[in-house]
């Protein structure tokens, strides 16, 4: 059976990531972070530890602030951990399994760049690690339908804007809009969703956050204008009202019942974090989740035919109802 070795050359971390590790672990026990001092400690300025201070700060996105009243700085919120990268063997296995998803790219713009990125991250091993390809190259398989056919140029500019805090112009023609239009957006958050690609911006004009699809984005360009992202900005928080992609500001108990077939199917998968599940005396299952949006799960649910009902809330089970009939139409 082959073998492969993944490893990092040896030698010592870089002084200034052993600095900012060090400033992370005072910082998380509360401690005081005196530039002056660190300096003496790290034979450096102090100036640099102040820059080291302000990259975790503005580039790491570390909730870090100075406090006037201790002379130190702090963490206004808890860290769980440095943003570094430490992958274990365990998580070796998951990034080849990884790996195989790379398969349904195969033939697009996507291999390369992927490839690229799977080779840096499992080149950032700080030891060697061994284990055995042969009995998992067969393994494992992926198939995907409907692949998102987002432009990797589009996927590159957008990428660069969001590192570069820089604003970005393009047309865009929404499901709902009978005809493109042009937007200038904050570029926040790249997601794969379902297989599919979208851009969480700010819309100025519009004052919100909103959802892009990249395959309907048309003609970007970086304009001069640079922004600030809000340091609370999380694309799980703004993700996870919605049932897919889009989110919202309402809050929707949303009950649907399964029958005793697809109730074996619902239990095998996690649909959303708020999800509750209940059984029922016929072997059946009822789904109860709050969500901020109710286009995705309307669909979700017309998606099971008759093994599903809506139960709640009302303009849910309505929509459903109307597109039901609307769907009869067609085929009378």
């Amino acid at each position: 059976m082959s073998k492969k070795s993944l490893s990092l050359p040896g030698g010592h971390s870089r002084p200034p990531l052993e600095r900012m590790q060090r400033l992370h672990d005072l910082l998380s026990t509360q401690q005081v972070v005196n530039c002056q001092k660190l300096g003496r400690e790290f034979e450096v300025s102090y100036k640099t530890i102040q820059r080291d201070l302000d990259f975790m700060r503005d580039r790491l996105n570390l909730p870090l602030e100075y406090d006037p009243t201790r002379y130190t700085f702090r963490y206004t919120e808890v860290v769980e951990a440095f943003p570094l990268l430490q992958v274990s063997e365990g998580e070796i296995l998951a990034l080849f399994v990884a790996q195989k998803v790379l398969a349904q790219y195969r033939g697009t713009p996507f291999e390369k760049t992927l490839g690229t990125a799977f080779q840096k991250l499992t080149g950032a091993l700080k030891e060697t690690v061994s284990f055995d390809l042969g009995e998992w190259g067969s393994d494992y398989s992926f198939r995907v339908t409907g692949a998102s056919a987002a432009d990797l140029e589009t996927f590159r500019l957008l990428a660069r804007s969001i590192v570069q805090r820089q604003e970005i112009s393009f047309s865009y023609h929404s499901l709902r809009a009978s005809r493109p239009e042009t937007r200038a957006v904050h570029p926040y958050h790249l997601a794969n969703i379902d297989n599919a690609w979208y851009l969480l911006a700010h819309d100025p004009l519009r004052g919100q956050i909103r959802t892009f699809a990249l395959p309907r984005i048309r003609s970007p360009q970086i304009t001069k204008k640079t922004f600030d992202r809000p340091r609370g900005f999380s694309a799980e928080k703004e993700l996870k009202g919605g049932f897919g992609v889009f989110s919202g500001t309402a809050k929707y108990q949303v009950r649907i019942r399964f029958d005793s077939f697809a109730s074996r199917l619902v239990r095998e998968r996690d649909w959303h974090p708020s999800q509750k599940l209940k059984e029922t005396k016929v072997g059946g299952l009822e789904l109860e989740m709050t969500l901020g949006a109710l286009e995705e799960i309307e669909r979700w649910i017309l998606s099971w035919g008759d093994h599903a009902k809506a139960l709640s809330p009302k303009v849910l089970t309505d929509a459903v109802a109307k597109r039901i009939r609307a769907m009869g139409q067609q085929y009378r």
